[in-house]
């Protein structure tokens, strides 16, 4: 029906039926989880001419990388000022794509490591423009409620929207979830720590502070430490990541438990709120000139680091990571330091020198129970200080590529029995290369 000045005033009437609408997708790769691991299998998974669907919980791509604002590109080179590059695939196309632009990345060179500091929402809209490129098609706000398995195969997910429910039907899946949710979900076996939570970080993005002024991360530390109590802080350590020119920081000054339980993993989001609020409290009065006129411009999702993760055929080891053990099966490198988040106040930081390299085996990717799906990220099987070494960007997007390689190289078989030598040609330059595309961009 039209009305007056052509304006349409139609509507029809409609009532949810018992079972509701129910979408049915298939494809060959299923990724559960849309953060920087799940994004690199995905579309290293389309790049193979497989046909991909991305899910993820939160109703926009990117994960905590985006939506956390973690800010930091970490473990991606190796030790030293001027270290070369360990990880390459998207991470190539994201450091060239964001660093034609001065304000959307910055290197920051040593003292231990190159990290890159980048903006956010510039990532978010590379990741969208990527993933869109490749033909990937992305299921947001999707929560998981049901893994059908038949023995140790992953049949079909079913997926629950505001939208109505979906299945997904794939020949093979990589759990990019963070949390091992599918894994989980389909019954295999996983691990929790047993003593006591890792705890995460409630980030924030400042804005109106002056640059030229900015505290050291020494001297934030010790003014924590020394005047924690009064602010009410949990942490008594903190640091800013400031890309020069903005105007902006990204701080992490928080500590914040992530438990499983749905109540109590709310609760402990909003607590984490409260305590940034604190430390930017503290921030404006007890170093004025950097942080004296300071505003929250952006709080970010809550920040997790380590939860819950598979059992796979093969557990990496904080001995391994020491030593810098060099599997066969070898998919990812990083020099990364052990970084612990296991007490409320700070974290244990355990360094390398400049030669260290240590590496993430592919059995620490499949769970030991099923032969179509491939962990990646921080859900992969290893003891608390090995997975708080190898969870950073760098060698998680290394993993996510690994995992799509994995995947295809199985095809209907099982990811237990693939011809490791062709997994180690396809994944070299993330194990083997040592150059830099580009030249640093700070001193």
């Amino acid at each position: 029906m039209t009305g007056a000045n052509g304006v349409s005033v139609g509507t029809h009437i409609v009532r949810r039926t018992a079972q509701g609408p129910l979408r049915k997708v298939e494809a060959d790769t299923c990724v559960v989880g849309a953060g920087i691991a799940g994004v690199s299998a995905a579309i290293e998974a389309a790049r193979l001419g497989r046909k991909v669907i991305l899910v993820d919980g939160l109703p926009a791509l990117g994960g905590q990388a985006v939506n956390s604002i973690i800010g930091t590109f970490c473990g991606l080179f190796s030790n030293g000022t001027h270290g070369y590059q360990f990880t390459h695939g998207i991470a190539d196309d994201i450091l060239d794509t964001l660093g034609k632009n001065s304000d959307q990345l910055y290197y920051r060179n040593g003292p231990l490591t190159t990290v890159v500091y980048y903006d956010e929402i510039a990532l978010g809209r590379w990741i969208d423009r990527a993933v869109q490129a490749a033909g990937i098609t992305p299921i947001v706000g999707a929560v998981l409620r049901e893994v059908r398995v038949d023995g140790r195969r992953i049949q079909s997910l079913g997926l629950a929207t505001r939208y109505g429910d979906v299945e997904v039907t794939a020949t093979g899946f990589v759990d990019a979830s963070g949390d091992a949710a599918l894994v989980w979900q389909a019954g295999f076996a996983c691990r929790e720590p047993a003593n006591g939570p890792v705890f995460g970080t409630q980030m924030v993005i400042l804005e109106n502070i002056d640059e030229a002024k900015q505290p050291t991360r020494d001297e934030i530390g010790a003014r924590m430490k020394q005047k924690g109590d009064a602010y009410g802080l949990v942490r008594r350590e903190g640091l800013a990541f400031i890309i020069p020119g903005r105007g902006v920081a990204a701080m992490n000054m928080t500590h914040v438990e992530t438990p499983l339980d749905p109540i109590e993993a709310s609760q402990r989001g909003l607590d984490g709120k409260e305590q940034a609020d604190r430390a930017v409290s503290f921030l404006r009065a007890e170093f004025p000139e950097c942080f004296g006129t300071a505003r929250i411009r952006a709080y970010g999702f809550p920040g997790i680091r380590q939860t819950r993760w598979i059992v796979g055929r093969q557990q990496l080891t904080v001995d391994d990571v020491r030593a810098g053990t060099k599997f066969p099966d070898a998919i990812a490198r990083t020099a990364w330091p052990i970084e612990l988040h296991d007490h409320g106040a700070g974290h244990v930081w355990q360094s390398f020198d400049e030669d260290h390299v240590h590496y993430v085996p592919l059995g620490s990717l499949v769970p030991a129970e099923g032969d179509n799906v491939v962990a990646a990220g921080r859900c992969i099987d290893a003891d608390n200080a090995a997975l708080s070494s190898v969870r950073v960007m760098g060698p998680c997007i290394a993993m996510g590529a690994a995992a799509a390689k994995a995947l295809y190289l199985a095809g209907t078989g099982s990811v237990h029995q693939i011809d490791i030598a062709a997994l180690a040609a396809r994944v070299r330059d993330n194990v083997e290369t040592k150059h830099m595309r580009w030249p640093s961009r700070a001193a």
